[in-house]
């Protein structure tokens, strides 16, 4: 990934061969379509002059520049500028009609290019086919090796997060969904207290609105010197959702399941998981992501934000779970930045299809519509020991349990080694909240990733891929405890009357019994170094 890879809102590509129509901006979101663009690639130098662009109703001259590469017209050459790279000129066009329309590009007297679209949306371009939203980047897939992590999962560990933010030194630019952790606050106001850059960005319209507390945070670091807060927001906004969950703190790259919340990164309700890899390449590539996103049309300070918004009632979440799993500091032999909508349809079925052996998935949500959940199939089909985790939290519960239901019948019916229910936590944490897996027991995914169509293909997402043995053992102990559904604990004297009892009946048969071996087949702290039985009915 280049940190500075950003796509033009025209289609990516040198000009080659004849001149031809790369993109169209037919329905800007100005009143009266005022904007309107049409970007051409001319791949010699050319009297634009000699060209004129029509449709069914007329032509219109072009202005007489010479030209050469990829060029943009438009009606509104200031406005335009701030969405397209290249070269920009003023120009008069045909009328673009939103409901549709045929340009074609003639020189010379010759028809060498034409385009053809239907019903516009609001604010995309087309190019190639396809409309998009201008503005839109193009990150690849950024991969580092040899990589200290620190791992951990939530509410188990939620001091990797604060202490990762109290140790920055020259940097935190943090992207988030929503945003109502005073500790996390209190940290970032700290950092900037000691020098630190302190850049904040959350989406402006999350599920709910945003709430009081947000706002109330929000306010106080806006008013903390070094810190900045962005929104994203307004009629620009490339992504319906700013669903991203990530910190960079000097050179490390924080990547969560989890909200900045106390619901979430404060450990108070849901189960995710997360990582720290501390690689200045990465850390650089994640922070392009932060910089292309801050720094665009639909990034509105908050100030300007906060003028025109109204707020919610805030939630809260108090509580308190057991601390199974300690975090796992340890070299990863590789990680990948995978950004989404850029390249995550791609890297994670990818994910998926380059399982051989096993493949544990747990998600708040995996949509049968989509890529995923055929590749998910396709692997138990071709004899991968598939195991699917979904969230049980009030507002899934009905559509996951169809879901588990649906995945259950297609192994029933095929013969698959599949399995899929509702987690059941017992205690150990609120709700599932995690958009992770594990393939063969030795690469794991964590992000910010739902497994639906609008997180792969339209989101603002980051997700890593980290490739590695002993952080693949982690989290499989992980999903193990998960899927069992957690600790059962029971009370001392209930407990010692049960091993008497156990110790009476080993006496009667005479039979030899290795109480370690007992222990390392229960869940009990799983954070022991005992690997994940994949085999067998250790999931069971």
């Amino acid at each position: 990934m280049e940190p500075s890879t950003v796509a033009p809102a025209s289609a990516p590509g040198p000009a080659t061969g004849t001149p031809r129509v790369v993109a169209l901006y037919p329905n800007p979101v100005r009143q009266e379509d005022a904007g309107e663009f049409v970007t051409l690639a001319f791949p010699d130098e050319t009297p634009l002059g000699r060209c004129a662009l029509a449709d069914d109703e007329g032509s219109v001259r072009l202005p007489d520049v010479t030209v050469r590469g990829r060029v943009t017209l438009s009606t509104a050459p200031n406005r335009t500028r701030a969405l397209v790279d290249g070269r920009v000129i003023e120009s008069e066009l045909p009328s673009l009609a939103n409901a549709g329309e045929r340009l074609v590009l003639v020189c010379d007297g010759q028809v060498v290019d034409a385009a053809s679209y239907a019903d516009a949306p609001e604010g995309e371009v087309y190019a190639r086919g396809v409309w998009r939203s201008p503005g839109r980047t193009a990150f690849d897939v950024r991969s580092v090796t040899d990589a200290p992590t620190t791992v951990f999962a939530l509410p188990d560990a939620p001091g990797v997060v604060t202490d990762t933010l109290e140790a920055a030194e020259r940097r935190v630019l943090l992207g988030g969904y929503t945003f109502t952790s005073a500790r996390v606050a209190a940290a970032l106001r700290d950092a900037a207290a000691r020098g630190v850059r302190v850049r904040v960005l959350v989406e402006g319209g999350p599920v709910g609105g945003v709430s009081a507390r947000e706002a109330a945070l929000l306010d106080s670091l806006a008013a903390t010197p070094n810190v900045t807060v962005t929104v994203i927001d307004g009629p620009h906004a490339r992504y319906p959702f700013h669903h991203a969950k990530y910190a960079v703190v000097d050179d490390a790259a924080l990547v969560t399941s989890e909200n900045w919340d106390p619901s979430g990164v404060g450990g108070r309700a849901t189960r995710g998981w997360g990582a720290v890899v501390r690689d200045p390449a990465l850390a650089d590539a994640l922070a392009a992501v932060h910089r292309a996103d801050s720094g665009w049309l639909d990034g509105v300070g908050w100030d300007a934000y906060r003028s025109n918004a109204t707020f919610q009632p805030p939630s809260t979440a108090n509580g308190t779970y057991p601390a199974a799993f300690p975090a796992l500091s340890t070299s990863a032999e590789r990680v990948s930045l995978v950004v989404s909508p850029d390249t995550s349809k791609r890297a994670l079925v990818g994910f998926v299809e380059n399982a051989t052996e096993t493949l544990a998935v747990e998600q708040m949500d995996f949509d049968p519509d989509t890529a995923l959940w055929n590749a998910t199939l396709a692997a138990a089909e071709r004899g991968v020991r598939v195991r699917v985790l979904l969230s049980s939290a009030w507002y899934a519960r009905e559509e996951n349990a169809a879901r588990a239901a649906r995945l259950n019948e297609r192994a029933r019916r095929d013969g698959l080694d599949l399995r899929a229910k509702l987690v059941d936590p017992r205690g150990r944490y609120g709700h599932l909240h995690v958009k992770g897996a594990i393939a063969d027991g030795a690469r794991v995914l964590v992000g910010s990733v739902n497994w639906n169509a609008n997180a792969v293909n339209a989101n603002r997402e980051t997700d890593l891929v980290i490739a590695d043995p002993e952080i693949g053992r982690y989290y499989a102990r992980l999903f193990r405890a998960d899927w069992r559904g957690g600790v059962w604990t029971l009370p001392v004297g209930l407990a010692l009357a049960a091993l008497c009892g156990l110790c009476g009946a080993c006496l009667y048969l005479r039979r030899e019994i290795s109480f370690a071996a007992v222990d390392a087949g229960t869940d009990g702290d799983d954070s022991g170094t005992e690997t994940l039985g994949w085999r067998g009915e250790e999931w069971e």
